[in-house]
């Protein structure tokens, strides 16, 4: 909070004010009247800091930061005596700009895909009650919005009835504060108020959720009141909350003052945009709404997935720190080798159980673990945007994936990559830019997935040219997705018989190079033009007219940057209609690719928002893609450590009296 305040000019220090400083006090709470009488014996002005309405996964006695503070010298958002900021924001701002009003609709879709609210400890996978039902929102007792937004603990009774009245034989759902439920504060509802039609409702949904199945909503001065608002209802309001008065609502008590009419782009703009101040911790730096609702996103991710905990087999020794920060951070992560043995802790346990993609075993139960009664199986892969130096040299990643059908590489069953790029066409339009901007920093940093340095390139002949990138041939991409095409050497004589004029560039494997994995190419000299063993593989990308390969990741590189690709095999980014394809694609691939094919931007946000994790090498904890770009753009980063390496020899010298995966 203090840097948050820093970095929006105000200079904190202790002391007596005079009269041209001011005194930041706390909303209206319990102890802002300490700073009050401070500002009135000196004369000093009253600053006002609340959350903004976007605020952490969860509330923030549980010790989340916010991101994001209201500073308001006028007044509270809440507090409907005196005109707030925001209020006036409302009243005379003149919410037109076409480009602001845009951002607003953007940011009300990009919340409801991500299921965002003020705070996210729910899940939305957690299916909502039968649609039908009248939505009657609760507060926790003594909150300063009911004092201060014209109601008291009556009020609550009179909104209920009111409900029961006007819905006759309607189903009602009390919905309990998240705090009433953490137990850290008394809500008004109570068993006393259920009935056969009207019942407590405490489940972890997501609000989203709960107000599309909703017929009517009922609040006091609840930010759910705000939220319905944004999810397409009129919520009848028994307070004076900031959303009410607009035209948005129909109210109860309204605030005199109050007459314009207001869109609900404009209400969100003001609120959310223009409004707050917002926080990235990552970058330390005040940033856009936008950059705040990303770097929430990665927060709310990270406990829906994590909150339950793991069991994790076969992870190398020095992979299980950084395993441990990635995805530890809610409930330990329990690593077991023997695969029976962690199937069986992780049903125990109720914990899914992870394992490395390429060390699965039909001892981890495979896909239908979990509809035998077992734990649910996810598989992790290195993401691609990885580090900055490869993980044979022990660099801990940036970036994860987890898949819970399959994995990316593997085209012989369904992924959730695949899932998420076939249903790219169904992005808000918000994803959709967040997708191009991504893009576009990702082009001008010259980023890749390693970021290895490299000599610059030789002279390159002067006519149409090729780049194969060679791969190692027993690389699971190409056992399971190479097609009839599976070596280096028959790739070459492909590319050249098809295109005899064209200049190849061919461009060997690193870890071929060195020997350590099959896949060389004697006469690649004869069939190529050029062999390149070290290069930078985006300016080798951005030389040439065309990238041919089986199933290299180089491809999805060049397809970022614009340039043509031909595929021989399957690799996730083919058989959208971005590429050309001569391998044999999966036919449910192909049933699932809209007419008009998959945007480039799809599938960016399918392979670089949607699917991979990404942790800060700092803390471990998540961060968005936006982030990890920056860090590879411009660091700090880790470097391999001693530690790591002594773990690796460690497990080396195991490996043949253990159960321990390489």
């Amino acid at each position: 909070m203090r840097r948050i305040l820093n970095l929006a000019g105000w200079r904190l220090r202790v002391g007596r004010p005079g009269p041209d400083d001011w005194v930041g006090v706390w909303g209206r709470s319990p102890t802002a009247h300490r700073g009050e009488g401070v500002a009135a014996r000196t004369r000093a002005q009253i600053l006002r800091v609340e959350d903004a309405f976007l605020r952490s996964v969860h509330p923030g006695r549980a010790g989340d930061p916010p991101l994001g503070l209201l500073l308001d010298p006028a007044g509270v958002h809440f507090d409907a005596g005196t005109p707030s900021t925001l209020e006036t924001l409302l009243a005379t701002h003149p919410l037109d700009d076409t480009a602001l009003l845009d951002r607003a609709r953007d940011g009300i879709d990009r919340m409801r895909h991500a299921q965002l609210s003020k705070y996210n400890a729910f899940d939305p996978a957690l299916p909502a009650p039968d649609p039908g039902y009248v939505l009657v929102i609760d507060q926790t007792r003594g909150d300063a919005s009911i004092r201060h937004g014209g109601a008291s603990e009556p009020t609550f009774d009179e909104m209920l009835a009111f409900a029961q009245i006007e819905n006759p034989g309607a189903r009602i759902l009390l919905k309990t504060h998240p705090e009433t439920v953490q137990g850290h504060r008394a809500g008004h509802f109570g068993p006393r108020h259920e009935d056969d039609r009207t019942r407590l409702f405490d489940d972890p949904v997501s609000p989203w959720a709960l107000m599309e199945g909703a017929v009517a909503v009922y609040a006091v001065t609840s930010q759910l009141g705000f939220e319905a608002i944004l999810a397409g209802h009129r919520p009848r309001i028994f307070g004076q909350p900031f959303y009410g008065g607009w035209g948005l609502t129909q109210d109860e008590t309204p605030v005199p003052r109050r007459r314009r009419r207001l869109t609900r782009a404009q209400l969100f703009a003001a609120a959310m945009i223009l409004a707050p101040t917002w926080y990235d911790p990552f970058r330390d730096r005040l940033c856009r709404f936008e950059d705040a609702l990303s770097l929430l996103e990665a927060q709310a991710r990270a406990w829906r997935s994590d909150r339950r905990g793991y069991v994790a087999s076969g992870m190398r020794l020095w992979k299980r720190r950084p395993l441990q920060r990635a995805f530890g951070r809610h409930a330990p992560v329990v690593f077991r080798d023997d695969p029976a043995r962690a199937r069986a802790e992780a049903a125990r346990r109720d914990r899914p159980l992870m394992v490395w993609a390429g060390k699965e075993t039909a001892a981890h139960g495979g896909e239908d673990s979990a509809a035998a009664g077992g734990a649910p199986l996810i598989r992790i892969e290195d993401g691609f945007l990885r580090s900055r130096g490869l993980g044979a040299e022990l660099i801990p990643p940036l970036s994860l994936v987890t898949d819970t059908r399959g994995i990316y590489y593997d085209p012989t069953r369904p992924s959730d990559l695949e899932t998420l790029i076939a249903a790219s066409p169904a992005l808000p339009r918000g994803e959709i830019a967040r997708a191009e901007a991504l893009l576009a920093a990702i082009r001008v940093a010259r980023l890749s997935k390693y970021n290895l340095a490299a000599p610059p390139l030789p002279p390159l002949p002067d006519r149409r040219r090729i780049l194969v990138p060679g791969q190692v041939e027993d690389d699971a991409s190409i056992l399971k997705g190479g097609g009839t095409i599976r070596t280096n050497r028959a790739l070459l004589e492909e590319v050249r018989a098809q295109n005899p004029k064209a200049a190849i560039l061919y461009k060997p494997h690193p870890d071929v190079v060195a020997g350590l994995r099959p896949g060389a190419v004697p006469e690649a000299g004869r069939l190529a033009d050029l062999v390149i063993d070290r290069a930078d593989p985006i300016a080798l990308i951005e030389s040439v007219d065309a990238v041919w390969t089986m199933t290299s990741a180089t491809g999805f590189e060049a397809l970022l940057r614009g340039t043509a690709v031909t595929c021989l095999g399957a690799p996730f980014y083919a058989g959208w209609g971005l590429t050309r394809d001569l391998g044999a694609i999966p036919q449910r691939r192909r049933q699932l690719c809209p007419p008009q094919g998959i945007t480039l931007a799809g599938l960016v946000h399918a392979a670089l928002i949607g699917y991979p994790r990404y942790f800060h090498p700092a803390s471990g904890a998540p961060c968005p893609p936006e982030t990890a770009v920056h860090l590879l753009a411009h660091g700090p980063l880790p470097q391999p450590g001693v530690g790591n390496r002594a773990l690796a020899k460690a497990q080396g010298a195991l490996a043949g009296t253990s159960y321990l995966w390489r």
